[in-house]
């Protein structure tokens, strides 16, 4: 995946396995490429074999939350 790309439906895209309030699987930044982790290594999902992002942004705790209360529905 290109970081360059801006990725508008990450962030409100499902749930996957693997997601949590403190990281995601992927990306969930919609700009990736003004993200200060971008690349940094064992930290980013586009430079780890999992595809573990450790640096989700800083509302994804809010967005996961709600994300949750979705599924449950």
């Amino acid at each position: 995946m290109a970081t360059n790309v801006k990725c508008k439906n990450a962030y409100h895209a499902p749930l996957r396995k693997g997601d949590t309030a403190n990281q995601t699987v992927g990306c969930r930044h919609t700009n990736p490429s003004i993200c200060s982790k971008n690349l940094l290594d064992d930290v980013c999902a586009f430079v780890r074999a999992d595809s573990l992002c450790l640096a989700p942004p800083k509302s994804w705790k809010k967005q996961y939350q709600k994300l949750i209360n979705e599924q449950t529905k």
